[in-house]
């Protein structure tokens, strides 16, 4: 069974590497970013489950990089970490997505028991993202990863993006309804969430536009679907 992935970003270098080796032990995958921009770029390239901030760090603050991986991946957990005890910094943290805000200083044993609180929580969507791929054509979507990789490299994609790649992925070269998409992913098919799966479906196009042989071809009146010729 493989780890759980954290981010870890924090600029405290004792408090940091005393984190990174105690989750560890706990059985976890750290990773340890020492400022928000590095942090940044390491979440680009990497599938985490979840992610531990500092809020007060040099580059990039925690609450701008909280924003930053919001807006790439909405439904992964964030716990932020601070020295400040203010009440608008917590009511902050939790409007930009906040799962969880803990004080320094803190329990290690008091962190373990929000992370595994959070991840109990999370488990189902956990267990829908199991290790999965799909290949079409010149590309590998990677399901659990949320990467497509392709002829021109690797794009990280949106929560949405990937679940609507692997829904036709699934079906290759076989319809899928516009209907059942929209139930399957945004939950029901209003007029609202048919207007954002289009705006999706075209990001879609594009990132696959560098293979000729792999398209997205609509079916007016009925839905669409990934063909490889």
């Amino acid at each position: 069974m493989s780890k759980i992935k954290i981010l870890l970003v924090e600029d405290d270098p004792n408090l940091g590497d005393i984190l990174k080796e105690y989750l560890g032990v706990k059985g976890f995958e750290v990773i340890l970013c020492r400022d928000g921009e590095e942090g940044w770029n390491k979440y680009k390239k990497d599938y985490y489950q979840l992610c531990l901030l500092d809020v007060m760090m040099p580059v990039k603050d925690g609450f701008t990089l909280g924003k930053e991986i919001r807006k790439v991946e909405e439904n992964i957990p964030i716990i932020y970490l601070t020295a400040k005890n203010m009440k608008e910094d917590v009511i902050k943290g939790f409007r930009i997505g906040a799962d969880d805000y803990i004080t320094k200083p803190f329990s290690m044993e008091e962190l373990l028991m929000r992370i595994n609180a959070i991840l109990r929580r999370t488990n189902s969507q956990g267990e829908k993202t199991a290790l999965k791929s799909y290949v079409f054509g010149n590309f590998t979507l990677h399901y659990d990863k949320q990467l497509l990789e392709g002829p021109e490299g690797t794009n990280k994609l949106t929560s949405k993006e990937n679940e609507l790649l692997r829904l036709l992925a699934s079906s290759l070269n076989e319809n899928v309804s516009r209907s059942f998409a929209l139930k399957q992913i945004w939950g029901d098919d209003s007029y609202f969430n048919a207007r954002s799966m289009d705006v999706y479906l075209s990001k879609i196009r594009k990132l696959l536009k560098n293979d000729g042989s792999v398209q997205i071809i609509t079916l007016h009146g009925e839905g669409f679907k990934l063909v490889v010729n």
